[in-house]
C-alpha cells in the first residue's frame, strides 16, 4: 500500500511511502485528500503548479500538505493526481484535480492542516522513503 492513515488519539496521521522521497510526498498528498473524499471518484481534468522551499524535508513536508489544504479551500477543489520535484530545499509540485461535486465525490473530514505531530521525513526500516505527519481534522 503506497499510503495510510495511521491512528493518533485526537486527530490523523497519514503516511506516504515511495521508493523515492519525491513519491513518498506524491503518496503523502493522495492520503491527505483520501480523508476529504475518495481519491478513485476524481478526475484528473485540471492543473495547478505549486512552488515551495523551506530550510529541510520535514518543513517541506508541511508546506506541501499545507498548501493542498489552501487549494482545496479556496477553490473548492479536490485532486487525485500529484507529481513532486525536490531539489535543493526547493519542491515544483503539479496537482491535478477539479471542482468538488458533492454528487459524486463522497465527504470525508475537512482536514484543517498538517501539524509537527509525528512528523518524519526519511528511509524506513524497508528501505523505501516515508513522508509522515498528523493532520489536524
Amino acid at each position: 500500500m503506497p499510503w495510510e492513515h495511521f491512528p493518533h488519539a485526537a486527530d490523523v496521521g497519514i503516511r506516504g511511502i515511495g521508493k523515492t522521497r519525491n513519491e513518498a510526498f506524491e503518496e503523502a498528498a493522495k492520503a491527505l485528500v483520501a480523508l476529504t473524499t475518495d481519491v478513485e471518484q476524481v478526475s484528473p481534468k485540471e492543473r495547478i503548479d505549486v512552488s515551495l522551499s523551506a530550510p529541510d524535508d520535514e518543513q517541506l513536508l508541511v508546506e506541501w500538505l499545507d498548501a493542498l489544504v489552501f487549494e482545496m479551500a479556496t477553490r473548492r477543489f479536490v485532486f487525485s493526481r500529484f507529481e513532486v520535484r525536490i531539489e535543493g530545499g526547493k519542491l515544483e509540485g503539479t496537482i491535478w484535480g477539479e471542482p468538488r461535486d458533492e454528487r459524486r465525490h463522497a465527504t470525508g473530514v475537512e482536514v484543517k492542516g498538517p501539524t509537527f505531530t509525528e512528523l518524519r521525513v526519511g528511509i524506513g526500516d524497508e528501505g523505501l522513503w516515508v513522508a509522515q505527519l498528523v493532520v489536524d481534522v
